[in-house]
């Protein structure tokens, strides 16, 4: 039985993903882009250096599919799309298409150029802060919690691990820690909760007869 990490990931809440996504407006170009990279990552798990890699020629609207073309290790993977990323890359394609001339990369700046991986950086800790979000966020907490987020919901550590791209099983198995102190926390939360209600109730005066 494999010991638990002693740092496990940052993950974001549902709650914490919907203020995250609210934040950027958009009205603006670069606002309904940052949004839709957020989004990707976390409805996909991508990493950040496949995100900004992603080209249009991989991303195939008509059956949903996503193909991650020489991930780390040089192993391909396919993901596939939600009905609302599929319309959020539909109104971006269309968008960018007049305001960069249909480049390449799905995500380009303006002038059309790629995404460097210190804006992304930058951009999704500037959105954290201003969401109210008081953890550490970064593109990488983004895959951690869609990783989460899968496990919970499938409890299929393998499922979790082919969406990642992991080439060894070992290493999501930190998501299994994850949702074990998670169920933990519950159970503790719970049980302070069910005595405190007895210890208040045995506190109450008798009623009048």
């Amino acid at each position: 039985m494999s010991s638990v990490p002693k740092r496990l990931p940052v993950t974001l809440t549902e709650e914490e993903q919907r203020a995250l996504l609210a934040q950027p407006n958009p009205r603006y170009p670069t606002g309904e882009r940052n949004r839709l990279l957020m989004k990707l990552m976390l409805d996909t798990g991508l990493r950040l250096a496949e995100a900004t890699a992603l080209e249009w020629k991989h991303v195939d609207l008509g059956i949903a599919r996503l193909l991650v073309e020489q991930g780390k290790g040089a192993r391909d993977r396919v993901l596939w799309l939600g009905d609302s990323l599929i319309e959020a890359l539909e109104q971006w394609r269309a968008r960018q298409a007049v305001v960069c001339q249909m480049p390449a990369h799905v995500f380009t700046t303006l002038k059309g150029h790629q995404l460097k991986h210190r804006y992304v950086q930058e951009m999704v800790r500037r959105y954290a802060k201003r969401a109210g979000i008081g953890k550490r966020v970064s593109p990488h907490v983004l895959r951690h919690s869609l990783a989460t987020d899968l496990y919970r919901q499938t409890g299929n550590i393998r499922l979790v691990q082919k969406a990642l791209g992991h080439s060894d099983l070992s290493t999501t198995m930190i998501y299994t820690h994850v949702y074990d102190s998670e169920v933990k926390a519950a159970l503790r939360s719970l049980r302070s909760t069910h005595l405190a209600a007895q210890e208040a109730a045995a506190e109450q005066p008798p009623a009048a007869s």
